[in-house]
């Protein structure tokens, strides 16, 4: 391995991941303008005329953001590794950090102001798309302050648990010897199991606020259902999520006994009792076929992979100075090697989303199968016209769009396996 032939590696990958992002995000488009003025017959009793052009145009706007973003960040990305900007970082940060903070501290400090410059370039973005197309649909309901202080809370919330966390990895980089990605991969499962028990009590209450469900019959109705499907939670929550969005959702959070079921507030609003528990159904489901377990443990299977080639590409020259970095020669460059595989890996891993979103999709339909033995099918599917309605998703995506990215079943297909609702 040379660094001519893994830099041609890296920008083969990243124009053919640029390429087929807006080829497939074209085709999504078109699709989606042409189908704009006509309701799919399977939805013309179900969904009206302005509905579905609010979709259509929603999809539209946030496709067209959407390749501008993948266009900014190829050039960011250029920018970070082959035209030398992480370089010219660390050689900044070389000469006024480390002779008075030393390697360590150094190290961190790369890996923070890594972080903070790309937060910045990422915030003009995050603002267009809540100030200008959220909220130009009727999604949006915070207000700048609110925004500006989710970021900050977002950022001092990362930093406080990341830092620590690349403080051990980049430690047992220089401590642990050749193997040293072995026992970076059991702090990261560690870390990870943590931060599934931990999140429910001390991080998600630092950006919402969550209260005990206090509707009597909608929560003995919920309890019911849990009881016959085996499964127990420590609490139901309602979380104030309309002081941020319009959209609505439902979801399991925590690990073993701190187990919470959580719904959206614009979600109780929004579904019937009967449609509430058909939702939370389909939730009890993905655990009742063990694919929140089976996620995890891909997780961890992919990320040991994904450290042992970190573990090798590290001891690798060619690996820096193909991806635009000359290599400490009086400085650790376990951060260096962190950061670069950071930035390169996602142009690698794209081509992986489809096998991704397939078992992801098998999995949603085997959810419905539950929700419907469990409940009512056309509750189910009365809740899912409202969903989709509610989040504004369009009823006639591309078809190659969905096999590459969706994860959930477009709701065709989906609500062709359930009992339709009563007209």
């Amino acid at each position: 391995m040379n660094a001519w032939s893994v830099s041609f590696v890296f920008a083969a990958a990243l124009i053919a991941a640029l390429a087929v992002r807006f080829w497939l995000a074209t085709r999504q488009m078109r699709h989606v303008a042409a189908h704009r003025e006509n309701v799919p017959a399977v939805f013309a009793g179900t969904v009206s005329a302005q509905a579905h052009h609010k979709a259509a145009d929603y999809t539209l706007a946030k496709g067209r953001f959407g390749l501008l973003q993948s266009a900014v960040g190829a050039a960011v990305l250029l920018g970070w590794t082959l035209l030398g900007g992480l370089d010219a970082l660390n050689a900044a940060l070389m000469s006024s950090v480390l002779p008075a903070w030393g390697p360590m501290a150094y190290q961190l400090i790369l890996v923070a102001v890594f972080a903070l410059i790309g937060g910045l370039i990422e915030m003009p973005f995050e603002w267009y798309s809540t100030f200008r197309i959220e909220q130009r649909f009727g999604f949006n309901r915070m207000t700048v302050g609110m925004w500006l202080g989710d970021t900050v809370k977002g950022a001092v919330v990362g930093a406080a648990i990341g830092l620590p966390l690349v403080a051990l990895i980049l430690w047992l980089m220089g401590a642990a010897g050749t193997l040293w990605w072995v026992w970076a991969w059991g702090a990261w499962m560690a870390f990870n199991l943590t931060l599934l028990v931990i999140y429910p009590t001390l991080i998600a209450p630092i950006f919402n606020k969550f209260k005990p469900l206090e509707d009597e019959s909608l929560k003995q109705r919920v309890q019911s259902l849990m009881e016959r499907c085996g499964f127990a939670a420590k609490g139901l929550f309602v979380m104030d999520g309309s002081r941020r969005s319009a959209h609505a959702n439902a979801y399991f959070t925590g690990l073993g006994s701190a187990k919470r079921v959580v719904f959206y507030d614009t979600l109780l609003a929004r579904l019937s009792p009967r449609e509430v528990e058909a939702v939370l159904a389909h939730e009890l489901g993905h655990f009742k076929h063990k694919h929140v377990l089976k996620r995890i443990v891909s997780t961890f299977v992919f990320s040991l992979l994904g450290l042992a080639l970190l573990g090798w590409l590290s001891g690798q020259q060619a690996f820096y100075a193909g991806l635009g970095v000359y290599p400490n020669v009086d400085a650790p460059n376990d951060a260096l090697a962190l950061l670069l595989f950071m930035l390169a890996l996602p142009s690698f891993t794209f081509f992986v989303a489809p096998v991704m979103a397939f078992f992801s999709r098998r999995h949603e339909f085997e959810a419905d199968a539950y929700a419907c033995a469990q409940t009512d099918g056309r509750d189910l599917a009365k809740a899912l016209l409202k969903l989709h309605e509610d989040n504004a998703a369009t009823l006639t995506p591309d078809p190659l769009y969905v096999r590459f990215y969706y994860s959930h079943p477009p709701a065709s297909e989906r609500l062709a396996a359930l009992p339709q609702p009563a007209a």
